[in-house]
């Protein structure tokens, strides 16, 4: 039968003896799990950022009509030539439509469809935005701009003005963050665009619209897709692109390659369209969770040389704790408990110092012009890091107060007592 409040006992007089080694034993599983609550929650709150910002902008299927090589050539018509070899050098892309055929009826099914949260009509147009005698290319994409705020977080990105505000006029325009900067207009103001047909058009800016990556903001604005619609000469069924929002992201590459057969429409799911950001932002995690589990090992081997060289200090004390009767195995227990011990309430204040210093960096100001609804770093206080945190350092300071338990076990009291 063991003794628990006599072990404990003991284990307690031991740290107390030594406060000086407990302390820096304790301290060494404080830093190491503060320090990886600290990385941790940093890093991966500022790859859940980049991943929002990339990934909130791109919906999880995007539909259009691609342009691309007839698939059958007119040789192919002749049959003297059907059994053989036929080379086409120079192949030109087929001559078809941007919009995509049948696109209201397609919305139609798309939206009573039971894992489809929505899914929005977009006109994209190639214009100029005229400034004096500066002619600038750019992107105007005619949206459905109150149903993509419900589906994308593009009312997030409106630094100025509201969906509203552009949904309430039709000759009104979202104008991009670097357009309205190199052309020095602001909400209110008037911007004259032209078609590529020389058409010209003036529109209302009812709002600054910021991406947070300048190569789009420098091109592209937003407006009413029937407004888009006028411009371009065509009718309110003239649709260029659909984006499509699930609520299992996990079945996007497989409904893609289903619409794309069912309605001869090329179909992007959000993995394909972000596969070099995913490669990348899985290899910044790699190196974070590398970088914790570093610290939390390098934390464990201090904790294993300072309980080594303790007991060590306590050979004496070992010997007289088996001459007065103590087993090996009593003796074993009572350095385990002084290990878990030191892990217990290292472990507790690392938790504390890594959600203090999270909390610390989260309110650090971070304000960038690229980034304009950042206003600070970015934390990730997700829970399971604090229970891996706690979890380890219960586990390190186990396997380390082993090893030097089994030797206190093992060890001779005579030889001890005699000074062999």
């Amino acid at each position: 039968m063991i003794n628990w409040q006599v072990i404990l006992g003991i284990a307690k007089t031991h740290l107390i003896t030594k406060m000086k080694s407990t302390v820096t034993a304790t301290l060494g599983v404080t830093f190491g799990i503060g320090a990886y609550i600290t990385l941790v929650s940093f890093m991966t709150g500022l790859n859940g950022m980049l991943d929002d910002l990339i990934l909130n902008q791109t919906p999880h299927i995007h539909m259009y009509n691609e342009i691309r090589p007839s698939e059958k050539q007119p040789i192919a018509l002749y049959d003297e030539f059907k059994d053989a070899l036929n080379v086409v050098h120079s192949i030109k892309p087929k001559q078809s439509q941007k919009k995509i055929h049948n696109a209201l009826p397609i919305l139609n099914h798309l939206k009573s469809h039971p894992n489809v949260k929505g899914a929005t009509p977009q006109l994209r147009a190639q214009i100029f935005y005229l400034s004096g005698s500066i002619e600038l290319g750019g992107n105007l994409i005619g949206v459905d701009i109150m149903e993509e705020a419900r589906l994308s977080n593009i009312q997030d990105n409106i630094v100025e003005g509201t969906p509203e505000a552009l949904n309430n006029l039709d000759d009104g325009i979202l104008l991009g963050a670097g357009l309205a900067e190199k052309m020095s207009l602001s909400v209110g103001d008037r911007v004259q665009i032209s078609t590529v047909s020389g058409n010209i058009f003036p529109l209302k800016i009812v709002g600054i619209y910021q991406s947070g990556i300048a190569d789009i903001d420098n091109i592209q604005s937003f407006a009413n897709l029937k407004t888009v619609q006028r411009i371009e000469g065509e009718a309110e069924n003239y649709v260029t692109d659909i984006n499509i929002k699930l609520f299992d992201i996990q079945k996007a590459e497989p409904m893609a390659r289903l619409l794309e057969k069912q309605f001869n429409a090329k179909a992007i799911d959000i993995n394909q369209a972000n596969a070099q950001f995913e490669t990348g932002s899985s290899i910044r995690n790699m190196i974070t969770y590398a970088v914790s589990i570093t610290l939390l090992i390098v934390a464990g081997f201090g904790i294993y040389n300072i309980l080594n060289m303790l007991i060590y200090e306590k050979m004496k004390d070992i010997a007289i704790l088996k001459a007065t009767g103590f087993s090996g195995r009593d003796v074993q227990l009572i350095f385990m408990s002084q290990a878990m011990i030191i892990g217990l309430i290292g472990g507790v204040l690392g938790l504390t110092i890594g959600f203090l210093l999270s909390t610390v960096i989260d309110r650090a100001p971070f304000e960038t012009e690229a980034l304009p609804t950042i206003s600070t770093f970015p934390v990730n206080y997700n829970m399971a890091y604090y229970i891996i945190g706690i979890t380890f350092a219960l586990i390190s300071t186990f396997v380390a107060g082993y090893l030097p338990s089994k030797r206190a076990k093992k060890i001779d009291p005579v030889k001890i007592i005699r000074g062999t």
